[in-house]
């Protein structure tokens, strides 16, 4: 587990964190906690000049959190600057069809922390494919979240929503940094500055702020 001596990081990349999952009789068992330690982080990021980026779910038709929907809203301001932006997605992992690696690549970033929802879904599949692309993930574990898993018939009881983020932690081995608290997480600028990409397909390209 990572001590507040470990080197911080160039990028924050929040997952999901849209109106759908944190607001009303849908919202993720420890909605609160993670909004928290995830606004922890966006302030501690911004002022450090750490990159930041938001990724929103384009949910399929007549999911909350379908596009143009309410629920498909991100729930936390987002501050226009070429050092956040947005960038849309429709898949588990947060750099498939998408321009999230352009956009890290382009700042030089090669740390970044990772939060918001689902733990077992596309935080942890952007966090792997992080992993796989050589950068260094730091997961703090009050800042991500899940449901609880339904009882199966013959296969198990209800898993705990806790009980599911903790697995989902473990199952991406022993490169990834897991800390206890938001607010361990250090950040720092990137070395570069961040640039947009080009025009992308469909839903999937990058929405930058401005």
């Amino acid at each position: 587990m990572t001590d507040h001596s470990s080197p911080p990081v160039e990028a924050l990349v929040v997952v999901d964190v849209q109106s759908a999952f944190f607001t009303g009789d849908q919202a993720v068992p420890e909605a609160e906690q993670v909004l928290v330690g995830t606004g922890t982080m966006l302030e501690r990021a911004r002022e450090s000049g750490a990159l930041v980026v938001h990724l929103q779910n384009d949910g399929a038709p007549g999911t909350s959190d379908e596009p143009g929907t309410p629920g498909w809203e991100l729930h936390l301001p987002v501050r226009r600057g070429p050092g956040e932006t947005v960038i849309r997605k429709a898949h588990d992992d947060g750099f498939r069809e998408t321009a999230l690696g352009d956009v890290l690549t382009g700042a030089g970033v090669r740390s970044l922390a990772v939060c918001g929802v689902m733990s077992e879904m596309c935080v942890a599949a952007t966090a792997r494919q992080a992993l796989e692309r050589g950068y260094r993930v730091v997961l703090p574990h009050d800042a991500h979240g899940t449901y609880d898993v339904p009882a199966a018939a013959g296969i198990s009881d209800v898993v705990p929503a806790a009980v599911a983020s903790r697995v989902a932690e473990w199952s991406l081995g022993d490169e990834v940094e897991i800390v206890a608290h938001a607010d361990e997480v250090r950040f720092t600028a990137p070395p570069s500055a961040v640039r947009p990409p080009g025009p992308l397909d469909r839903a999937h390209r990058s929405a930058w702020p401005g």
